[in-house]
């Protein structure tokens, strides 16, 4: 059968471009649609003639009612192994979802640049300078300061190594945290309030899940110093963001940079857009030349083994 083979959500429409698409040639016609509708109908009708479509990890949400309006769809390959916008028990019915591995030094770089850019107000100053102006406060230090990691997992590690490298304190929490876990890391193991409580900057980096939803909370929050900063780039509902929006208006918290959100994209007038102690990005931990590279390519792998009979990083 000669499949139809869509690529979607590219938001920076770089999919064409960023790996060679050729390979898939003798098995159909490779599309790179980049509308993206709101509403089911309207996106079921433009996907409907696709046998397999390509998406990016929690864009556009494929639940059961988008899956049951796609009769041609075999085969959904998405970018990494998780995505929560898949209903993998809906797509069971028939369609086979494959992911990819992910380039393991993007998020962790991206954090440090939010911690390093928050803690100097490198937007501020920057600003400030284009604006003609010069020296507009002051900024703070990392070194001898407390890091606090909550979840020490691949990710979560590799923030702690570079908080040691600057001369960091370094402590950690998860509710699975063991003490060989942390004495492998080199960090301090300590309980949860503890962590919040002695952190100079907390940088979270926990799986979402039914237990880490919400996880930081008014309560949490208020156990924070209130010079303290508060760094997210795993996902957005782990922290309750209204009880965030409350602690950053109050000075509860000086500040905090954010990668990742509740609803995304965020919503034009959604506070985290406007509030001045907020260095805000667009969802770009995992936006990387070389992540890309690897989430396409392994894409095209995995179509070429499911076509032949013997998937790979089946994801249900």
């Amino acid at each position: 059968m000669y499949m139809q083979i869509a690529v979607i959500d590219d938001w920076q429409e770089v999919a064409e471009g960023v790996v060679d698409w050729t390979t898939l040639h003798a098995l159909g016609e490779v599309h790179f649609v980049h509308d993206y509708p709101a509403d089911t109908p309207t996106l079921a009708a433009r996907l409907a003639p696709y046998q397999v479509i390509c998406i990016m990890r929690e864009r556009t949400a494929f639940d059961a009612e988008l899956l049951e309006r796609l009769p041609n769809l075999k085969l959904i390959a998405t970018g990494g192994l998780r995505n929560a916008a898949i209903d993998l028990q809906a797509a069971r019915q028939g369609i086979a979802v494959v992911g990819t591995d992910s380039y393991k030094h993007a998020a962790p770089e991206l954090t440090w640049a939010l911690i390093m850019a928050l803690s100097r107000n490198l937007v501020g100053e920057v600003n400030a300078l284009r604006g003609g102006g010069w020296q507009v406060g002051l900024g703070g230090d990392l070194h001898g300061k407390t890091l606090a990691i909550l979840g020490l997992g691949s990710i979560g590690e590799k923030v702690a190594r570079f908080g040691q490298a600057f001369g960091m304190r370094v402590i950690a929490w998860s509710p699975n945290l063991s003490q060989a876990r942390a004495n492998e890391v080199g960090v301090i193991r300590v309980d949860k309030q503890q962590l919040f409580a002695e952190a100079d900057i907390l940088s979270i980096h926990l799986v979402l899940s039914e237990r880490s939803r919400g996880l930081v909370d008014a309560q949490s929050l208020a156990w924070m110093k209130p010079e303290a900063l508060l760094v997210n780039t795993a996902r957005g509902a782990i922290v309750d963001e209204a009880a965030l929006i409350a602690a950053l208006q109050s000075g509860l918290l000086a500040g905090a940079a954010l990668d990742v959100f509740e609803q995304e994209p965020l919503p034009a007038q959604h506070p985290f857009r406007s509030l001045p102690n907020v260095l805000a990005t667009p969802h770009i931990g995992y936006v990387t030349a070389a992540n890309y590279r690897q989430f396409y390519g392994q894409m095209i792998e995995s179509i070429l083994a499911w076509q032949t009979g013997t998937p790979v990083r089946m994801l249900q």
